[in-house]
């Protein structure tokens, strides 16, 4: 066994165990964090229905975003829009056989990767463009743009300039699943690639790409608007005799 398919096995273990444990805690702890006020922002469902319904049009469609500014909501909605798609079509590469929606996207999936670059690229432009944007940006917003952007660009050059083994690469990461390591090839885009890749699985924890996942435990978005009907309390303001909770 190669030691470069060695390191790259390691690392993706790492990487992944990182990556579930780190994104495990910090749900836990969004969970857990109090909410002393309701503070949804109106105009407010008043029922959980309607929070549902809320919340799935700021996840799919952005809905706030799209009433604050319609250019970096298009650019928002290309870039995770594609983003998707590519994260969908790399499916095949830890499925055997490949499921079939997986492969009814492959060609469509390809020239996401396009959108996604070019989406992350207006992105990455407001924030030197728009000053009030540019005055709160900090170095780690623009170094996930740069990661991002490498990843995309890279991930299009193994597919137009550096072809690689894809069925190697296919076996490589089948074999991790199922602790039986095969070859990985030593092609330096595919190597570039996945180690920017592990690089944004470790450091995803711990930056402001949480957003993803924390859009669920905002209070401003899951709340109901009804504190005329029920009293809302916090655990543990409950626990020291407050009464009952919503």
């Amino acid at each position: 066994m190669g030691i470069v398919t060695v390191f790259y096995a390691l690392l993706f273990y790492a990487a992944t165990a990182v990556l579930v444990v780190g994104v495990g805690l910090k749900a836990v702890h969004y969970a857990k964090a109090p909410a002393p006020l309701k503070i949804p922002t109106t105009p407010a469902p008043v029922t959980q229905w309607g929070v549902v319904l809320r919340m799935a049009r700021e996840v799919f469609f952005f809905q706030s975003l799209f009433k604050a500014n319609k250019w970096i909501w298009l650019l928002g909605i290309v870039f995770h829009g594609a983003l998707a798609l590519v994260l969908l079509r790399h499916f095949r590469y830890f499925t055997e056989p490949v499921w079939t929606p997986v492969a009814l996207i492959q060609d469509i999936g390809m020239y996401a990767g396009f959108g996604m670059v070019l989406g992350l690229a207006g992105l990455w432009a407001r924030r030197f463009l728009v000053e009030r944007i540019r005055y709160i940006s900090c170095p780690s917003d623009h170094l996930m743009l740069l990661l991002l952007v490498l990843i995309g660009t890279s991930g299009l050059s193994l597919r137009y300039l550096a072809r690689t083994d894809i069925i190697a690469v296919k076996a490589f990461f089948i074999g991790l699943m199922r602790f039986d390591w095969q070859p990985l090839p030593t092609d330096g885009f595919l190597l570039f690639h996945l180690a920017l890749v592990a690089c944004l699985m470790i450091v995803f924890p711990f930056s402001k790409l949480l957003h993803a996942p924390g859009v669920f435990f905002s209070p401003t978005r899951n709340q109901a608007d009804n504190p005329r009907e029920r009293r809302h309390l916090a655990n543990w303001a409950a626990a020291i005799g407050g009464g009952g909770k919503d």
